[in-house]
């Protein structure tokens, strides 16, 4: 007998997540009419953490482009969005996303660099031409030299109104990444993607432009990277070299996507919640926070080496954002992970459009 077949791109948890995803973010649009000041700056913190994780997710998660000097990119924007606010004078809050425009066209001569790298030369690599950045940037008296600046046009603004657009500009910072990295990954581009960083040779085989690929995703990460530092420092009001390009950003982004689980959506998500939470619990604490979270980490990496929220969807297998076809069998699906099922399920990565049913005669045996 003819079996009838499925592609599903949405499981029935995401059904419910996406439209709760889109009310937390209507909700949280209304804290400047209620919240407090230090509210408002804690999320600022919050929700560019978020997005700062979910590019470097992006490169390291689905291009395998594992890089520690996204510093740059968040110095840049910073910059960039005190030439145009203070020397051009244009509206600091329209500046911001000039500032992710100008980190996007610095990404180019630093890939030109980066990308003769492979593995760890490559990570090492970009934390070197990061600190060449921040060399320049200490050298040149225009740009403050290495006493920073003062982005004053913004200093100007009625602090309340200033809080609040600024908390509005990061929330869509944060809510665009997730959408940014969502869409892309369930497109053809996203598919060429998890391809090279499962099989870079295999990926080429199959006719994937590797090298084209990876300087859009790089320029792209560099673009959502320049916006957020451009975010961060219209909230602190002053930008310095040292702080600025400061390896820290990094760390961070790299602790929040470690913890919560790489190559994932909802991973960069959970891991900068933990990562915030223990901020604001133990950051009283000195040394032992820093212990604390380092010892977290380093559990994290040997107990659970695809993050919590990676380990928990291998056993769970629960899809908030799922970017993966499905090909069912009389509506049901097994996760990528399941063990061999009878004859009723196969799943897929690549496959035509999400509506699409056939029929077709079931083999004797499939492995899912």
């Amino acid at each position: 007998m003819a079996t009838p077949l499925k592609i599903e791109r949405y499981t029935r948890t995401s059904r419910i997540a996406l439209p709760v995803a889109v009310v937390v973010v209507i909700a949280a649009a209304t804290i400047p009419a209620w919240g407090s000041s230090n509210i408002m700056k804690q999320g600022v913190t919050f929700l560019t953490l978020v997005a700062m994780a979910q590019m470097w997710n992006l490169l390291a998660g689905y291009a395998g482009l594992v890089s520690v000097g996204q510093q740059a990119f968040i110095g840049i924007g910073a910059y960039s969005l005190w030439v145009f606010a203070e020397k051009v004078g244009i509206n600091p809050f329209l500046c911001v996303p000039i500032a992710g425009i100008v980190a996007a066209l610095f990404a180019l001569p630093t890939a030109g660099l980066a990308f003769r790298l492979r593995g760890g030369y490559f990570a090492v690599g970009t934390w070197v031409i990061a600190e060449v950045y921040r060399l320049l940037v200490t050298q040149i008296t225009w740009l403050g030299g290495g006493s920073g600046v003062s982005i004053t046009s913004a200093g100007q603004v009625a602090r309340g109104t200033r809080e609040a657009v600024v908390f509005w500009l990061a929330l869509a910072v944060a809510a665009g990444s997730i959408a940014l990295v969502y869409f892309l990954l369930r497109s053809r581009r996203g598919l060429a993607l998890t391809a090279i960083r499962d099989d870079e040779t295999g990926a080429r085989g199959l006719g994937v432009n590797v090298f084209r690929s990876k300087l859009w995703v790089y320029i792209l990460a560099a673009f959502g990277t320049g916006v957020t530092g451009a975010v961060i420092y219209l909230n602190l009001l002053r930008v310095q070299p040292e702080a600025g390009f400061g390896l820290n950003w990094s760390a961070l982004m790299i602790f929040a996507v470690v913890i919560g689980g790489l190559g994932t959506i909802e991973g960069p998500i959970i891991g900068a919640v933990i990562f915030f939470a223990l901020q604001q619990l133990l950051s009283d604490y000195g040394t032992w926070y820093l212990i604390l979270i380092g010892a977290l980490a380093a559990g994290v990496v040997v107990f659970a080496q695809r993050g919590l929220w990676g380990t928990f969807v291998r056993r769970r297998a629960v899809d908030l954002f799922p970017v993966r076809r499905r090909l069912c069998l009389e509506t049901v699906c097994f996760p990528e992970d399941a063990p061999p099922a009878p004859a009723a399920v196969w799943s897929a990565s690549a496959l035509p459009d999400e509506s699409t049913t056939a029929t077709a005669e079931p083999p004797d045996r499939v492995d899912a």
